[in-house]
């Protein structure tokens, strides 16, 4: 064997090698360890927010119950009725909203305190973009109650809002409207999460202030009664919605132990190590030889000219 077809075999064995290390590693699905970041708007770049218009609700609400022309006793009372799902339904009564509640399964139920007298009670459901559907047909019942007489007046408790909003995490204040009783006026809030009942209490009617922080991306049934010096109350039922990202401890959660970690890929880096040695000997031996051979050339060269 010549020398030129020695150095042409040990030049050829590194490329071997590498064939060899190609193929013995197995073909596997390539995870990333660090995701890419998602890029934030930056100083001088505009940012776009867009919401697509949609009709609002067509069908509306229909009460059930109460009857038409009932009567009643005590307050407050249950108003029960059909309703197009997943809308918010407000209750309103005499024209004041008086009560909301999410549509269930194409139905509705909630408590309503009511006025002395004559009440009208109607209901409107909105959709997420807070549009409002047809209005339903108006119950009227009438509410009478000796009790009131001896202590002065009727206690009413409404809002202007029937869904309010705020990031998980954040304060969600919540504007009421207190009148009639006698003051002070004691609260017990249930904010429908599960913490205990918070209470307060305020010497005058007018505006009351509630605030909480919801921690799960859900929407929850508030619950609001205000009772005055006097021992009379009224009730007042709404929906809160908290938004944002979803807590881990949330019924809708998804838990984070279904999604495997990234996978590292060790057997082609262990197979990669253990045919490193052998590559790098091959490509020395080659320089060793390619090195002889140059010499061997070089001695021929000056045999030749001597």
């Amino acid at each position: 064997m010549t020398n030129k077809t020695r150095l042409r075999i040990w030049w050829a064995l590194p490329a071997l090698a590498g064939c060899l290390l190609a193929f013995a590693m197995p073909a596997q699905p390539v995870s990333a360890i660090t995701q890419i970041p998602t890029p934030n708007p930056q100083p001088g770049s505009y940012g776009l927010e867009a919401t697509k218009p949609k009709a609002p609700p067509k069908v509306g609400a229909t009460i059930a119950t109460p009857g038409n022309g009932s009567s009643f006793s005590t307050s407050p009372i249950t108003v029960n009725g059909i309703c197009p799902t997943d809308l918010l339904v407000q209750v309103y009564d005499n024209g004041v909203m008086v009560g909301s509640v999410m549509c269930k399964n194409g139905s509705f139920s909630m408590q309503v305190s009511l006025f002395a007298g004559k009440n009208e009670l109607s209901a409107i459901v909105y959709d997420e973009l807070d549009q409002p559907g047809p209005k339903s047909n108006i119950v009227t019942v009438t509410y009478t109650d000796t009790h009131f007489t001896a202590f002065g007046a009727l206690v009413t408790l409404t809002s202007s809002y029937g869904r309010r909003s705020a990031a998980t995490g954040s304060e969600l204040g919540w504007p009421l409207q207190l009148s009639g009783g006698t003051g002070p006026y004691a609260f017990s809030i249930d904010w429908g999460d599960g913490t205990p009942m918070e209470l307060k209490s305020q010497s005058l009617g007018g505006v009351v202030a509630i605030a909480h922080v919801y921690k799960n991306a859900v929407s929850y049934a508030v619950n609001v009664r205000a009772t005055d010096v006097g021992g009379v109350s009224a009730f007042l039922q709404v929906v809160a919605l908290a938004s944002g990202k979803v807590d881990s401890t949330s019924p809708t959660a998804k838990d984070s132990a279904d999604t495997p970690p990234p996978a590292i890929l060790w057997t082609p880096t262990i197979a990669s190590m253990v045919l490193l040695l052998p590559a790098f000997w091959l490509g020395r031996q080659s320089q060793l030889v390619s090195l002889h051979n140059k010499m061997l050339k070089e001695r021929d060269v000056y045999k030749q000219k001597k």
